[in-house]
């Protein structure tokens, strides 16, 4: 599945800025060195001025080059992260589309094939509120590791030929309440091993592009498995995947103390604590509006593609152009803007993030449809510059508890905007779903674009993203 406290507290806008001294935002990347002060009354010391003179003025020292996604990897610790991620994200891929199948063959029921499924969203909302507290209480890399095991081992039951339906659903259940405690330590862990600068907002982003690229290669993946082996057999593999990711985990990632929970509190308590705070609650509604309304033609593809005659293929289009536009927006950002630009691109982007559905009211033909969701999926660029956002605004105490919870409320909208989309489209024709998400949609990215705004007038918060 897929993270030594950081050198400077969460929070300090002071230590963001460009004249910062290098330990303030984390290890520098290989050939990232910032540049020396110059001593004064050394070799190279400006003349002092005479007196009543005006004073010496310094010259600013060159601006250091992003460091891009090749200073990501240069990180010995990332690399292990990377690698187990990978493992990881082929376990929960595959492990789900061989459930599902193994479901159906026992049941020949759609509807529990289809809740397997949702059972991948909705457990994320227990464990990202209740077991939030966990990311703070525990040493980092001992939670990583443990629930790696724990879903090695739900999968390894399921496995075995006795084991009810019922009992598939309940260990489906307990991998995902695991998932959210796990993804958001693990991106707390981030911020240790890159630094709060610009290292841990590529970092971030590279792990979201294998999600985004999972969606592409991983089905077909698990396919291809499931054409060789039995499901029970593909489920096997994944709990092999699990294992690798657990053992990469371990002997990769240094040992790191608890950041401590230092509010006490745990379980919905535990959650306030956190989203009391209004920036933080900005930050987190901003992450969570967008991918609500952005599932919607994903979750209709299928209907959509029926409604106006179209093959199987187009399907296929049809559900991959997101994902693709996805990829390239973050790629493209990431190689290309400076930190200050992706922070200001944040709210331009969201906000009209998914504008382009408006093109589904004419009921578009395949291509613009397609067209329309890779912009649609290029704006989520704008993720980049709000990850540099949050990490400086969360308390270093609370930062593993704040990712849980991002990262929970992130898959848990995701479920109810498909779940929303496919009750609408009872009674609505489906391309007019779509082209109503993308207005209801904008205005909801408007009103949480505005209350972010809002906390940055009255906290100054423009200080705490790194200018470039």
């Amino acid at each position: 599945m897929a993270p030594a406290p950081a050198s400077v507290p969460a929070g300090r806008p002071e230590a963001a800025g460009p004249s910062a001294p290098a330990s303030a935002v984390g290890p520098a990347a290989p050939g990232l060195v910032a540049p020396a002060s110059v001593s004064v009354g050394g070799p190279t010391a400006a003349p002092a001025s005479a007196p009543g003179g005006p004073a010496p003025v310094a010259a600013p020292g060159p601006v250091p080059p992003a460091p891009g996604y090749g200073a990501v990897f240069r990180v010995r610790e990332f690399r292990f992260v990377f690698v187990a991620h990978l493992f990881s994200l082929l376990g929960v891929v595959v492990s789900e589309l061989a459930l599902t199948v193994l479901v159906y063959d026992l049941t020949r029921s759609p509807l529990l094939s289809s809740l397997t499924f949702a059972l991948g969203f909705l457990p994320y909302l227990v464990g990202g509120t209740l077991l939030a507290g966990l990311a703070d209480r525990f040493p980092p890399r001992r939670i990583l590791v443990v629930c790696d095991l724990v879903c090695a081992a739900c999968v390894v039951l399921m496995t075995v030929p006795a084991t009810p339906v019922a009992a598939l659903l309940a260990l489906r259940c307990a991998i995902a309440v695991v998932s959210p405690v796990f993804h958001g330590t693990r991106t707390a862990t981030l911020a240790d091993i890159l630094g709060e600068g610009d290292l841990f907002v590529l970092g971030r982003s590279l792990l979201r592009i294998v999600s985004q690229s999972a969606l592409l290669a991983g089905f077909a993946a698990g396919g291809l498995l499931l054409t060789v082996v039995p499901p029970r057999g593909a489920l096997a593999v994944t709990a092999a995947t699990f294992l690798a990711s657990a053992l990469l985990l371990r002997l990769g990632t240094v040992r790191r103390p608890a950041r401590g929970g230092g509010d006490g509190e745990s379980g919905l308590a535990g959650t306030w604590a956190v989203l009391r705070d209004r920036r933080v609650r900005a930050l987190m509604v901003m992450f969570w509006v967008p991918p609500l309304f952005a599932v919607v033609p994903e979750a209709l593809a299928a209907p959509y593609a029926d409604e106006i005659g179209v093959s199987t293929a187009a399907l296929g289009l049809l559900m991959c152009a997101l994902p693709v536009g996805t990829i390239t927006g973050e790629l493209l950002a990431g190689s290309f803007l400076s930190a200050a630009a992706r922070s200001r691109l944040v709210l331009p982007l969201a906000v009209t993030g998914v504008l382009p559905y408006l093109l589904y009211a004419v009921r578009p033909g395949v291509a613009p449809a397609a067209a329309a969701l890779f912009l649609a999926g290029a704006t989520g660029a704008y993720t980049l510059g709000l990850d540099a956002r949050f990490v400086a605004a969360v308390p270093e105490e609370r930062r593993g508890r704040a990712m849980t919870l991002m990262t929970a409320g992130t898959m848990t909208v995701q479920g109810v905007g498909m779940a929303g989309a496919g009750l609408a489209a009872e009674f609505v024709p489906v391309h007019a779903v779509v082209a109503g998400a993308g207005v209801v949609g904008t205005l909801c990215l408007l009103a949480a674009a505005a209350e972010l705004r809002a906390t940055e007038g009255r906290d100054g918060a423009d200080r705490h993203v790194p200018h470039g």
